[in-house]
């Protein structure tokens, strides 16, 4: 991860950001066309919501080849530094973190298990349209197992909702604006990155060539 400049550090490469960018369009337009009928507002959404499904799925499969490929699934793992960090902040003395803090951790895998509740099951509900790949066959599965399908779907869409907000809400706080900020541009400042991150923990320089996240 080599540094941009002498006051910039690179937090989020390009493709890191596209899919991210991708992610959070597809998970808007879903739960735009899958909650506002439900709140009187009619208009034609089954294919822009099961289309928007389906760029997410993609989005999903990209990411995990991604990570994968460059040996970077550890980033996101709750580690000791992070239980260390979780009992300085309940005791009022925040340290500084590795590249993601426990909250934004936190906030990753609980994304991640809505969007793949919901692309899961989504993906079984396709089974009940006609697409130009396939005629619906809406006995496929029980009826329980359909209703099943359909209650994992509804509340991950309900729990997707708090999520987005609560996600939106912390990113605008000011004071976590330079990790928005790293997310559209891909750049942290030295100064905010120093302030919030231990070196030790999270390397902000690598020899020429390879990324300190991705394995030797």
């Amino acid at each position: 991860m080599s540094p941009m400049s002498d006051d910039r550090v690179i937090r989020h490469r390009g493709p890191d950001r596209l899919f991210h960018w991708i992610t959070a369009a597809s998970v808007i337009v879903l739960l735009a066309t899958g909650l506002l009928p439900q709140l009187g507002v009619r208009f034609d959404w089954v294919t822009l919501h099961w289309s928007a499904g389906l760029v997410l799925v993609a989005a999903i499969l990209y990411h995990l080849v991604r990570v994968i490929v460059r040996g970077s699934l550890a980033t996101m793992r709750p580690t000791q530094a992070d239980a260390a960090q979780l009992r300085a902040l309940l005791g009022g003395r925040p340290l500084r973190t590795g590249k993601y803090t426990l909250a934004q951790k936190a906030m990753h895998h609980g994304i991640a298990l809505l969007c793949l509740a919901a692309a899961a099951t989504g993906l079984a509900m396709m089974v009940k349209l006609d697409t130009p790949l396939w005629t619906r066959n809406p006995y496929w599965l029980e009826a329980d197992t359909w209703g099943g399908i359909y209650v994992v779907h509804g509340l991950a869409a309900l729990c997707m909702v708090a999520a987005v907000m609560l996600h939106g809400y912390f990113a605008l706080r000011p004071e976590k604006r330079c990790y928005l900020r790293a997310m559209l541009s891909g750049w942290m400042s030295r100064s905010d990155c120093a302030a919030r991150h231990d070196p030790a923990l999270w390397p902000t320089t690598a020899p020429p060539g390879r990324d300190p996240e991705t394995r030797p």
